[in-house]
Order: C-alpha cells, then sequence, then structure tokens
C-alpha cells in the first residue's frame, strides 16, 4: 500500500511535469541499453594517453619527432616546360624504433597517365562542365607526368634498391636504421611541368598566350619524406588529390636555376641577394624593410612588362635556405611585379610580400600585401608570433594553395582593371586563408592525408576572424557595408549544408577522400563549431586562451584530433566531449524551438489532478502537507479572481511559511510574482546546444536567457522551464541571434510566426 508520503510525491511529480518512472504492477521488464547519453565521456572514441600523447593533450614525456634535411640543386626549362631535380636527404631516427625501410612520397605521381587517382570517381554525362574540364575530359591526351628517378643512390654513391607503389617510394635499406641514428641518400629526377589551370592543378604554370610567357608555381615538386611517428608508424596513405600532406621538419639548402630574366622566391631566407638583385632593387628592398604603412614596389609593372618582351638564353641561380620547416615551394616568371612591406610581429620585423603579372592590377597591388600583413597580425595574436621572417602571396589563376612561406591565390580583375567587390573580397580572403595556412598546418603540423579539418577547419576559424579584423582595420576595404563579408565562419552560413540530404553528409571527422562536399565539410562546418564554441558556449576568455595554448603547445609539432579536443577542454575546465561528439563525429543538426508555454496561477484550493489522486487515496485535503496551489490558466479550476490580490493572500500556508522562517528585514526584500509560466521547449534536432531564450514582456521590455547545455543531460527530447514574474510574457523566442546554426526556426517563436522560415524557404528553392 502506497505511504502518504508517495502520494504526496506523485501529486508534486504530475504537476511539475518530472518525467519519471510510476509504479505499475509487475511487468517482466525491457532489454537494457548502453550508454546513449549525448553528454557521456569520449573515453570510446579516444585513444588511451600515453608517454607520447598526454592525457590533457601536450606533447608526452616521450614524445619524439622524426626530421629530415634537404639539399637541393633544381632548374627549370622554360623552353620545354620540365623540371629537373638533385637532392640529398639526410633522415635522422629520433624514434625508439629500428626502421627496416624508408617512405618516401612522390606526389607528381598522381599525374602520371595511367595513375589510379584518373578513374578513382564514378562519372556520368554532366549537364554542364567548365571548359577547361570539358577539355581534358575529352579532347586532350592525359598528361603525361610523373616522376622520372634516375636514381637512388646511399652516401657513397652506390646504388639503393626502391619499389614505386603510385604516389610512394619504398627504399629498402641494406640494415635497419638504427633509433638515434641518421641515413644520407640521393635522388635524381625530372617531370613534365603541368598547365595548372587547364587541371586545375596544386601547382604547375599559367600560360599567357598575348605575350607567350608563363608563370610558375612549383611545389611538391620533390620527392619528399613521409611521417613516420607514434600514432600510425609510416603515414604512408598515397596521395588521391584531396588528402593534402603529412610531412617532418627539416633544415632546407636549395639552389634554383631558371632563366636569367626571371624574377623568383620561395621558402627560405635569399642567400645571394646581390648577386640576383640589380642595385636598384636592392636599394628598394632596404626601403621596405623600413616601411610599415604601405607595399614598396621592388619590380614596377613598367619593369615586368619590358621584361615580358624578351626570352633570355642565359641562367640565373637563386639561393635559398630554411631552417625547421616542413615542405619548400616557389614561384618564378619574368611577368612578375613585386612589392613588400615590413610587418611589427612581436618584437621583430617580418616582410609581407607579394608577387604577380600585370594582368593582376590594379586590385593586387592595392590590397594583396596589406591582406598578407592583417593576416599575420591576427594569427599571431591568437596562436604565436610568426616565427619566419616572411610570407609571399603569389597570383596564380584559380589557385589557392599553401606551403612555408609562400602561397598562390587567385583574384584577377576584368581586362579593363574593373573589378567587382565579389572578385575584391575573394582575393582578399583566399590570401588570408593561404597566409594563415602557415599557422596551420605549417608549424602546428597536423596530418592532412587523415585529417582535413585539422588544417582546413582551423585556419578557416583563423581566416574569419582575420577578416573581421581586416574590415575594422581598412574601412576603405568595406565602404557602404557594415562588416566585412565573410563567406564562412557565421553559424547562419552553415545552415544549408547541415539541413541537407544525410546522403551526401560525412561527419568532420572523415578523411578527405571519402566526403562528398569537402569544403562545408573541412571549412565551413568545424570554423562554424569553433566560432560557435568561441562566441556561445565558452566565451572568448576561455576559448582564446585554451586555443592559444593548443597553438603553442604543438608548434613544430604534430597534433592529433585528440591532442586538439583534450587541450581545448584542460586550458578551460570546459566539458566539451558533448560538443566534440555532436559536431565533429556526427552529422546530426541544430534544431531547438518552443512547444508550448502555459501560465499558471497560485490557488487556495488543490487542482483537478491532485483531487483526483486524493479520491482514489480516500484522503482529504487535512491530510495532505502544507502545500502551494498552482493552476492553469483556462482549465476548470481557474477563474479570473485568481488573477487578483495579492499572491500571499492567495495561500495560507506559504503566507504561514513566510512569516514564519522570514524576518521582517527578509520579507521586504521580496520579490512577489505575479505570473507564472511554464515553457516548453523541444528539440527536433540532434545536436544538444544551450539554449538561448529571448522573453518580451507587455510593458516593451525584453530579457535574454542563456541556459547551459547540460538542461538536455537527463531529456533530450524537451526541457521545461518555469518563469516567476511580475510582468506579462508576449514572446518567447529560441536562438533570436543565430548563433547555434538552428536549421529550422519556423518552431523557434511564441507566439507562432506565420512567415515561412528559413529552412522552409531553402527547401522550396530546392524544389523549384
Amino acid at each position: 500500500m502506497k505511504t502518504l508520503k508517495t502520494i504526496f510525491l506523485s501529486a508534486f511529480i504530475l504537476f511539475s511535469g518530472i518525467a519519471i518512472a510510476q509504479e505499475t504492477e509487475s511487468e517482466a521488464p525491457v532489454s537494457g541499453h548502453i550508454n546513449e547519453n549525448k553528454f557521456r565521456q569520449l573515453y570510446e572514441e579516444f585513444s588511451t594517453p600515453n608517454m607520447y600523447r598526454a592525457a590533457s593533450g601536450a606533447p608526452g614525456s616521450a614524445y619524439y619527432q622524426q626530421r629530415a634535411d634537404y639539399d637541393m640543386k633544381i632548374e627549370l626549362d622554360d623552353k620545354n616546360k620540365k623540371l629537373y631535380g638533385e637532392e640529398t636527404i639526410t633522415y635522422f631516427n629520433n624514434s625508439p624504433d629500428d626502421l627496416e625501410y624508408l617512405w618516401v612520397q612522390l606526389d607528381q605521381n598522381v599525374r602520371k597517365k595511367d595513375s589510379p587517382s584518373l578513374e578513382r570517381n564514378g562519372s556520368g554525362i554532366q549537364p554542364f562542365d567548365y571548359p577547361s574540364s570539358f577539355t581534358n575530359n575529352y579532347l586532350n591526351d592525359p598528361f603525361d607526368g610523373g616522376f622520372n628517378i634516375e636514381y637512388v643512390r646511399d652516401y657513397k654513391g652506390k646504388p639503393m634498391s626502391y619499389v614505386i607503389n603510385q604516389t610512394m617510394m619504398r627504399i629498402n635499406l641494406p640494415k635497419p636504421l638504427k633509433r638515434g641514428t641518421k641515413i644520407s641518400f640521393s635522388i635524381k629526377w625530372w617531370y613534365n611541368i603541368n598547365n595548372h589551370v587547364n587541371g586545375r592543378g596544386r601547382s604547375g604554370y599559367e600560360f599567357f598566350p598575348k605575350d607567350g610567357n608563363r608563370a610558375y608555381v612549383i611545389a611538391q615538386f620533390f620527392p619528399r619524406m613521409a611521417v613516420y611517428n607514434d600514432v600510425e608508424g609510416w603515414q604512408n596513405h598515397q596521395f588521391w588529390g584531396n588528402g593534402e600532406f603529412a610531412l617532418p621538419f627539416g633544415n632546407y639548402d636549395v639552389e634554383i636555376t631558371v632563366p636569367a630574366d626571371h624574377i623568383l622566391n620561395a621558402t627560405g631566407e635569399l642567400q645571394n641577394r646581390k648577386d640576383v638583385f640589380s642595385k636598384t632593387m636592392l636599394n628598394r628592398f632596404e626601403k621596405a624593410k623600413q616601411t610599415y604603412d604601405k607595399p614598396v614596389l621592388i619590380v614596377t609593372q613598367e619593369e615586368a612588362e619590358a621584361a615580358e618582351k624578351n626570352f633570355s638564353n642565359q641562367k640565373k641561380t637563386w639561393k635559398f635556405y630554411a631552417e625547421n620547416v616542413r615542405d619548400f615551394g616557389f614561384a618564378t616568371s619574368r611577368k612578375f611585379i613585386w612589392d613588400m612591406m615590413a610587418v611589427k610581429i612581436g618584437n621583430r620585423d617580418v616582410m609581407a610580400v607579394s608577387m604577380y603579372p600585370k594582368e593582376g592590377n590594379p586590385l593586387w597591388e592595392e590590397w594583396s600585401t596589406l591582406a598578407v600583413a592583417g593576416a599575420l597580425k591576427t594569427y599571431s595574436k591568437h596562436t604565436f608570433d610568426y616565427p619566419y621572417h616572411k610570407a609571399i602571396s603569389v597570383h596564380a589563376k584559380n589557385q589557392g594553395m599553401e606551403y612555408p612561406m609562400i602561397c598562390w591565390n587567385y583574384g584577377r580583375p576584368n581586362e579593363d582593371g574593373t573589378y567587382s567587390d565579389r572578385v575584391k573580397f575573394g582575393m582578399i580572403s583566399v590570401i588570408i586563408h593561404e597566409v594563415g595556412h602557415n599557422f596551420f598546418p605549417m608549424i602546428v603540423n597536423s596530418d592532412e592525408r587523415q585529417w582535413g579539418w585539422m588544417d582546413e577547419g582551423l585556419d578557416t576559424f583563423g581566416q574569419y576572424l582575420a577578416e573581421q579584423e581586416f574590415g575594422k582595420t581598412h574601412p576603405e576595404a568595406i565602404e557602404g557595408l557594415d562588416k566585412y563579408p565573410s563567406r564562412r565562419g557565421e553559424p547562419s552560413k552553415i545552415v544549408r549544408y547541415m539541413s541537407g540530404d544525410q546522403s551526401f553528409i560525412a561527419p568532420i571527422m572523415s578523411n578527405p577522400e571519402n566526403v562528398y562536399q569537402l569544403g562545408p565539410n573541412a571549412y565551413g562546418k568545424p570554423a562554424t563549431a569553433l566560432n560557435i564554441l568561441r562566441e556561445t558556449v565558452m566565451g572568448k576568455e576561455l576559448f582564446d586562451h585554451a586555443f592559444k595554448t593548443y597553438s603553442q603547445r604543438w608548434m613544430f609539432k604534430h597534433p592529433t584530433p585528440e591532442d586538439f579536443f583534450r587541450t581545448m577542454e584542460d586550458a578551460s575546465a570546459v566539458d566539451l566531449d558533448w560538443f566534440w561528439r555532436g559536431w565533429f563525429y556526427t552529422t546530426d543538426f541544430v534544431d531547438i524551438g518552443v512547444k508550448e508555454v502555459k501560465k499558471y496561477y497560485v490557488s487556495p484550493k488543490p487542482n483537478k489532478e491532485l483531487r483526483t489522486i486524493m479520491e482514489n487515496r480516500g484522503m482529504t485535503e487535512a491530510d495532505l502537507p502544507p502545500l502551494v496551489y498552482m493552476v492553469e490558466e483556462g482549465s476548470e479550476d481557474y477563474d479570473e479572481s485568481l488573477k487578483e490580490g495579492d499572491l500571499l493572500d492567495k495561500s495560507t500556508p506559504l503566507k504561514e511559511y513566510v512569516m514564519d522562517n522570514l524576518s521582517p528585514e527578509e520579507r521586504a526584500q521580496l520579490e512577489v510574482p505575479k505570473y507564472f509560466y511554464e515553457v516548453v521547449f523541444d528539440k527536433p534536432g540532434g545536436l544538444v546546444m544551450p539554449l538561448i531564450v529571448e522573453y518580451s514582456y507587455a510593458d516593451g521590455t525584453s530579457e535574454l536567457v542563456k541556459y547551459p547545455v547540460q538542461v538536455w543531460r537527463k531529456n533530450d527530447a524537451e526541457v521545461k522551464k518555469v518563469i516567476a514574474t511580475d510582468k506579462e510574457i508576449v514572446g518567447v523566442v529560441v536562438d533570436p541571434n543565430q548563433e547555434t546554426a538552428d536549421i529550422d526556426t519556423s518552431n523557434n517563436s511564441w507566439p507562432k510566426k506565420t512567415a515561412e522560415s528559413d529552412f522552409d524557404s531553402y527547401k522550396s528553392n530546392i524544389k523549384g
């Protein structure tokens, strides 16, 4: 038989709406289930911390990484569009393991005529196509690319055994490379340089038919060591085209021979400037080092146009040296205009540099180097001071690609020099993005081949911060706009992707080769997630400290996703497992709404539900403890008189409690509400998020309340909140400022808005 306490609790539970199991007749138990709570810890997803990678997200006490130094001599054959190279690699085995063989990346082999990457995707007749793609697919013979390896030799000049498997070359060692030792070997190679405009390649040349010149942006141009680490051993996943690069750090000593009338720049510090610069260029360079407000031209447009008309048969060698970089790239052409300016980063001067043909002007001369400087300042503020001495932006049609200290970027005005805002902002944005890649992954050196979002997503987040800062520091660039028109980063910009067909959406934690929409998946969604984390979940102060901690812990090292996730929590004391799981490991989306709103008043007598329980138990009101009764407006127990009078006068138990337990001073400070509202929020979407609500009152005022995400921890479907107020609520809006990427705003308001939601509008447009 139920006790009085049980009856009282049943009544209270019924009234308050708390959902718990009720007593029933004896039944067979239902089957159990595993922990599916969205706030459970990520122990199942994460690997166990160890001496290499600590539970805090920092490098462990035994963390190690390999090193590869390169000594290279490169020659560009401009007439025949070939690149020749000889390189000596010195590889340091800092691991605790003895290595039986070495893996070297041959990324240019993705361009071989018989490369499997050419057939990696299904195809069908397209209703429309770019002319370049159509030409490549149906009119041209496959490009004859790929490395031609002439030899692999040891330090004594003896041939070494090797096997090439697509884009990877295994060098078979005569004896294992012992831990703590090094090995030197040499490779001689050449390949045909591709036209990157036709094939949308990451590097190659652009041909300018009006003057017969080419502009070269050269990368992935030499056999490069693969990464060996504590996570995978050798990272020798094949290069199929989308998954980018995993590379060890090292020092580079590089000589590049090109036609004598070419202008060239590259990763590293130029060692023979006096040999390759004219006296005029040297004087301009010295001036640029002292100029912080605007770029100084090293090579003018007039000089570049004059150089276009002659094709020198002489050669010139440019020498560069770079310390502690993970890769090397260079750009060269007789068409290049060259400008630069100094940027103060910490207590050092860094040179912001641009190189571009006349086809890029006036747009590039006006904005490129300023964009480089802006990116360096913002990224340094949020991570660490940029450690290299320069950052170069090179103009290249349809390009957006990054390497240490140098990157290629698109953005070309019309032939008459005019350009739209779309072209201008597109160019500034891609420059900021590619310069930002110096931080992620050139310095915070994540595994791009496996986790594309770790560089693209973090960089796109940094790009958003830098773009917004650029708009503030260069108001002339955004004249007529409230702020810089960032393409990605704001929550509303990712709604269409997250509300799309789930058959074509993959979790962020996916290999870049296996996602359908790489841009939204690896760039837009993680950038938006981090923006929401900073603005809405953690707050700027906590986020910025944690993000900087991660960046500084892992600069010049190789982090994994878990190192990032763990550090963000470790440095902030914010449990974010629910956030990483939802945003990064699933394709769930945000959809939170207002289900219903009920108004209640204090009543001197029990409501119908409680009376029914009492009658079923043969009880009277005298059998209950002192209780405060409430009834819903519009119910059969409600009458208009409940609106009138003082709250305490409507409930004798409440009045007696106040009089018996509170002093006159405490009673004077009581805020006695006139209205009680029960607001039910539901969550049709899978992602849990903080509940941000704006309450509007009849007197014209409003209040923004942010409930922590933990409100969903015990009920993933809906949450009830009671609002006690002396003002009448006339409106409730969830996420009024669109902070959470809610895909359907039609259910975000009470009273329900009749206007078509963004989500419904999007669906209508798609159907149309």
